[in-house]
């Protein structure tokens, strides 16, 4: 890399021809360098079966190209033309409820239809063997956020298959499923289905599996056209990963099929919250990308929604926010959209260039934004450094959510982002791992709520204490095997002998419900009726029917050390057990060799002296033992 990329979405076929100029123009002026275009763009492209309408989009990357801005050029295959559901009726998703949708929206179409697959990898063909040698292409892009889920008979024959190829028989099935439960053994594959809605509740390995199923079908799907690009084209090939609890797809795997992990990012707070989130959601992309350089595709460039309103970000809130991704892996800083629309369903979503025009505070703060990245460029290639990895599974989430659990209060997502608030309270990066992954390389390794876990990553986590790491397993970790079948003896589960405690009875709080521990601090949410076989106690209960019960608790095991949290932590004591203390600034650090580059983002209103040596890129400044970071503001430094 030798620049990081600037831009967006750019949807001139939303637009009068007249227009595009302006958009050219402007995108000078800001220091954009790439737009992703086409995502939506099918029924302009192919107005009817097999009849293309080229012409503009040769003039739209001709016009790119000469005004030095690079194309990532996408699939449309996110949203079929009206043509298309009519003439493929069968394509129509159906909801979980047997509700067979209508055209009317993006995404109405189901991956496993034979026509929409035949018509996806058609387009993408025809774009590919037109555009494979333009001069303005830099990437492909595949599809737009992958993760409609279908429950169709299209859909349910498909699932039959996958299950057949897992299990490979009826009766591995029935014993996976447990299907003995509520009588609901299995003769004849043609009577397994989907989990559609039901009288009371679905079966939870039957619900994981399908979860699983829709991942690697929609991986097939995304292969499929990827092999077409991939023909006529060297360039790198990604799609843009969205993150979700209605999300099936199992991004840690698909990582290996992208050429770059490109994540879509919308934080769903408005307060500072928002800028955990935005942590939280570079941490994971990076984690995806194997600690490779990632790009963060999506973003919204005025406002934040907490699905209620818009909030319009503070002036240098735009800004903050990006350079937080770029400080923690991404390639550049892109957003949703360039130009914000007149009309359609997101005509009020926040762009670049806003409906008030280029004489606006939010296109000024663009063009600040961009004026500043290229000082920026040289940390492009270096590392990210986190000696802290909290344990991510999908699967695990899926688990927690297709399954009756003993609180409704119990969120895997929560919990671990709870575990990594903590740290990003402190000015601590963090990595986030799978629970197979080799940890060797972290002082401390989290386990929030691993519900879910296999023997083989059990081991692997034991095997990483043994070797001198200190590792803290949360509550409700450990409980069922990967067919979502509780490990009996005692909780748990998994980890029970590497703990050296034993759980015979949660004690769910109420949602607003707190517990009082020994320390001083306070637990939230969830407690357990803890017993302390070869651990030590660090902290007990204190009051109700836990009273002088352990709450956490501390073992010993080869040069490492296992801990126990069996309710979820306040910040104050969470820094007892990782020696925290809460950070002014957030603060992130890469590497590279005998250079490292701080980021500082000063996320309050008052400004703030933080120690440190170097030179600070965006303003040339010599730094000398202290920096002032403005209320609002941010800064990067590098040092040797």
């Amino acid at each position: 890399m030798t620049r990081l990329w600037y831009g967006g979405d750019y949807n001139p076929d939303q637009w009068d021809e007249s227009v595009w100029k302006e958009d050219a123009d402007l995108m000078r002026q800001a220091g954009v360098n790439l737009v992703t275009v086409g995502v939506f763009s099918w029924s302009s492209l192919e107005p009817s079966p097999g009849v293309y309408e080229f012409g503009w989009l040769d003039r739209v990357l001709d016009r790119l190209y000469d005004a030095g801005v690079s194309v990532d050029l996408a699939t449309p295959t996110a949203s079929p033309p009206p043509w298309f559901s009519r003439l493929h009726p069968e394509a129509l998703p159906v909801t979980a409820d047997g509700v067979r949708l209508t055209h009317g929206s993006r995404d109405t179409y189901c991956a496993c239809a034979p026509g929409y697959r035949s018509a996806a990898v058609g387009i993408a063909r025809a774009l590919a063997e037109r555009y494979h040698d333009h001069p303005a292409l830099a990437m492909w892009h595949v599809h737009n956020e992958y993760g409609t889920t279908c429950y169709c008979s299209l859909a349910a024959e498909r699932f039959r298959s996958w299950l057949l190829e897992r299990y490979g028989s009826l009766e591995r099935l029935n014993a996976a499923w447990t299907t003995a439960f509520w009588s609901q053994g299995y003769s004849d594959w043609q009577d397994v289905q989907p989990p559609r809605r039901t009288q009371y509740l679905v079966n939870p390995t039957q619900y994981l599996d399908y979860r699983r199923f829709w991942s690697d079908e929609l991986l097939a799907a995304y292969r499929e056209q990827k092999a077409e690009l991939r023909a006529l084209s060297s360039l790198p090939i990604t799609t843009n990963y969205v993150f979700g609890g209605w999300v099936p797809v199992n991004h840690a795997q698909w990582a290996a099929e992208v050429d770059v992990v490109a994540i879509d990012h919308y934080p769903g707070r408005t307060d500072l919250g928002a800028e955990e989130q935005t942590a939280f959601g570079a941490d994971l992309a990076r984690s995806w990308a194997g600690g490779n350089p990632w790009l963060l595709m999506e973003q919204a460039a005025g406002a934040l929604n907490d699905g209620q309103r818009l909030h319009p970000k503070e002036p240098g809130r735009m800004a903050r926010n990006s350079l937080s991704h770029i400080a923690r892996g991404s390639t550049g800083s892109l957003f949703f959209q360039w130009r914000a629309s007149r009309g359609g369903a997101e005509m009020y979503h926040s762009a670049l260039v806003p409906h008030a025009g280029p004489s606006s505070r939010i296109f000024r703060e663009v063009v600040a934004l961009g004026a500043a990245l290229p000082s920026l460029a040289e940390v492009a290639d270096a590392a990210v450094v986190a000696d802290v990895a909290i344990l991510w599974d999908v699967e695990c989430w899926w688990a927690m959510q297709g399954t009756h659990l003993p609180s409704s209060s119990l969120d895997y997502l929560a919990a671990v982002q709870d575990a990594h608030r903590h740290f990003w309270r402190a000015g601590v990066t963090v990595d986030f791992a799978g629970p197979s992954a080799d940890l060797s390389s972290y002082q401390t390794v989290v386990v929030p709520s691993l519900y879910l876990v296999s023997d083989e990553a059990a081991a692997s986590l034991a095997a990483y204490v043994e070797g001198g790491g200190q590792l803290v397993v949360g509550y409700f970790s450990g409980i069922v095997d990967p067919d979502v079948q509780v490990r009996l003896g005692g909780y748990p589960g998994a980890f029970r002998e590497l703990l050296g405690v034993r759980v015979e009875e949660f004690h769910p709080l109420p949602a607003d419900g707190e517990v009082e521990l020994s320390s001083g601090g306070r637990g939230r949410l969830w407690s357990e009726d803890v017993e302390a076989v070869s651990a030590e106690v660090v902290d007990r209960y204190v009051g109700g029917v836990l009273d002088g019960k352990p709450a956490i608790t501390r073992r010993q095991v080869g040069e490492g050390t296992a801990w126990y949290v069996s309710t979820a932590i306040d910040f104050e004591t969470a820094a007892g057990i990782y020696d925290l203390s809460p950070s002014p600034v957030e603060t992130v650090r890469r590497r590279a060799g005998d250079t490292t580059w701080t980021f500082y983002f000063n996320h309050g209103d008052a400004q703030v002296d933080v120690p440190t040596d170097g030179v600070e890129l965006i303003s040339g400044a010599r730094v000398d033992g202290s920096l002032l970071v403005p209320g609002g503001g941010y800064a990067v430094v590098r040092s040797p």
